[in-house]
């Protein structure tokens, strides 16, 4: 199904299954499991790994001497895509729009940002509200007016090609699940643009399964972050052959916890930093996984999923941006 792509192994596969048991203890409902994709590696782990095995396998393929993509100021994409580019002997240019307002020098200087200049990656900022789409193009299309040849790689990576890194997904866990012995009610993640939730529904549905995706938003009204998750995956799943194969029933996004803006931390997600933490020893991000990780907590205690039911979350990593966010954390008490 995926063998005709090109793909390159460039994370570390298969990533963790693990039981959370005090973190189960403490909501009292479910049991908990998480799996690892913060364990990927590739500048310190995260989703956008599986999407660039694929993604950089076609620039190679296409002959790129340079990548390009957009994204936030922190963007765990822009970061693993800088780590991909460094690895495999390309050029990085990203651009960075600032969605946030912060002017914090952690903020605009450390987590992230401070890696992609690590990984030698050049970047361009831009103010809020520009359609980021359009600006990717521009910049593309001057680079390619000079000779240039680039491979331009989508916010999130998230387009038929990057979502593929989570169809193979879908199978790893579901190998996973069997080798373990647990049978899963829902898979529940972060969701912002739609590669990762789409990926796996067409993984799932793809090899038989009826496990339920969550997805919980972090930027997009419901309507419009479910309409972005079947439209990509319906493109996916005609990339595999395999036209038809979701239904719009299967796509289901939670919006309720995105507080006041994209990567703007709320206290709930505050909370589900210092609850993950403090008892199964996982580091969360403040823009998607903590965000995820508040609505499992809150949806736990609102009763939606119970006891007697077994919930995987799905860490799609980013602690390596808490460094930025330092003023969320200034009255812990510190010895």
């Amino acid at each position: 199904m995926i063998d005709p792509f090109p793909r390159l192994s460039l994370a570390h596969l298969p990533t963790p299954l693990e039981p959370m048991p005090r973190l189960s203890a403490a909501l009292d409902g479910p049991e908990i499991w998480i799996k690892r994709d913060d364990c990927t590696g590739l500048s310190t782990g995260g989703n956008k790994a599986r999407k660039l095995e694929f993604l950089m396998a076609e620039a190679q393929a296409q002959g790129a001497e340079i990548v390009v993509t957009q994204g936030a100021t922190q963007s765990n994409h822009a970061r693993q895509t800088a780590a991909a580019a460094a690895k495999l002997g390309m050029e990085c240019h990203l651009i960075l729009e600032d969605r946030t307002g912060y002017n914090y020098e952690n903020y605009r200087f450390n987590g992230n940002i401070l890696i992609d200049v690590l990984h030698g990656a050049t970047i361009e900022h831009r103010p809020p509200g520009l359609d980021m789409r359009q600006e990717l193009d521009l910049i593309v299309e001057a680079m390619r007016d000079v000779g240039r040849n680039v491979y331009s790689i989508p916010g999130g990576g998230s387009n038929p090609t990057g979502a593929l890194g989570y169809v193979t997904a879908a199978f790893e866990m579901l190998s996973q699940f069997e080798a373990q012995g647990i049978a899963v009610d829902c898979i529940v993640h972060a969701t912002g643009s739609a590669g990762t939730q789409a990926g796996l529904l067409v993984g799932l549905r793809a090899a038989g399964s009826p496990i339920k995706v969550l997805g919980i938003g972090v930027n997009a009204p419901r309507n419009h972050q479910e309409e972005a998750v079947y439209r990509l995956a319906c493109a996916t799943a005609e990339r595999i052959g395999k036209p038809g194969l979701i239904a719009r029933a299967d796509v289901a996004a939670n919006c309720d916890y995105v507080g006041l803006g994209y990567g703007m931390a709320t206290d709930e997600s505050n909370e589900a930093i210092d609850l993950f933490a403090q008892t199964d020893a996982i580091l969360l991000d403040p823009v998607y996984s903590a965000k995820a990780a508040s609505g499992l907590i809150d949806l736990t205690r609102k009763g939606q999923f119970r006891n007697g039911e077994r919930i995987v979350f799905l860490h799609t990593g980013g602690a390596a941006s808490l460094s930025a966010y330092t003023h969320e954390f200034d009255t812990m008490a510190v010895a």
